[in-house]
């Protein structure tokens, strides 16, 4: 994915939360939240809750509402053969085989790991904890609250800069045109003087 920038991490339940955007859309990072239940192993949780068939389900239904170039052969296939001992299911493998967009998988140094689209997030930790859920809910409006208040803050700011800025340049015309006046007052002054005095030779 290209633009990913890095926004304020969420605060949930004292476990930090990464966020990245791509695009216009913010992804949560599902390895942040598997940490609620086990700081060591969010790999194998977040494995573990993708070979449900609830969350195969789910998964399946949002990128058939969502994505276009979503592979449903591949989806049907992983669909029947959920729930089973046999069934393994990795982000990795979910994304390269279904083309999936809900979920993304980071690799680096930092905010690495696996992220995924709010409507995905608050599923996988409903399934974490119903109260860990909400927790997370609202943590997540009070950062798109802040963020919308930020940018009427800066809209507000950079409409009275632009408003500054006419007064300045009209400022500035309106010094001019009389500077014009006054000079132009002057060469026609001296135009005429000129004129009468050559009239006054002949």
């Amino acid at each position: 994915m290209k633009n990913n920038v890095i926004t304020p991490e969420l605060n949930v339940v004292n476990n930090k939360v990464s966020v990245i955007r791509v695009g216009n859309i913010d992804y949560i990072s599902l390895t942040d939240l598997a940490k609620y239940k086990d700081k060591d192993r969010t790999d194998y949780i977040i494995q573990n809750w993708m070979r449900n068939t609830n969350s195969i389900l789910f998964l399946g239904t949002w990128e058939i509402l969502n994505n276009i170039n979503f592979n449903s052969i591949e989806f049907d296939g992983f669909k029947n053969n959920s729930g089973t001992n046999a069934f393994v299911m990795t982000p990795k493998k979910w994304i390269k085989s279904t083309n999936a967009i809900g979920i993304i998988s980071k690799q680096g140094r930092y905010n690495s790991g696996t992220f995924a689209h709010p409507d995905i997030a608050f599923e996988f930790a409903s399934w974490l904890s119903p109260e860990f859920k909400l927790y997370l809910i609202k943590e997540f409006e009070r950062l798109k609250h802040n963020e919308a208040y930020q940018y009427r803050i800066e809209w507000q700011a950079s409409r009275l800069l632009s408003k500054v800025n006419y007064i300045i340049q009209t400022d500035s015309i309106k010094e001019n045109i009389v500077l014009c006046d006054k000079t132009c007052f002057s060469i026609i002054k001296r135009y005429n003087t000129i004129i009468h005095f050559i009239t006054k030779i002949r």
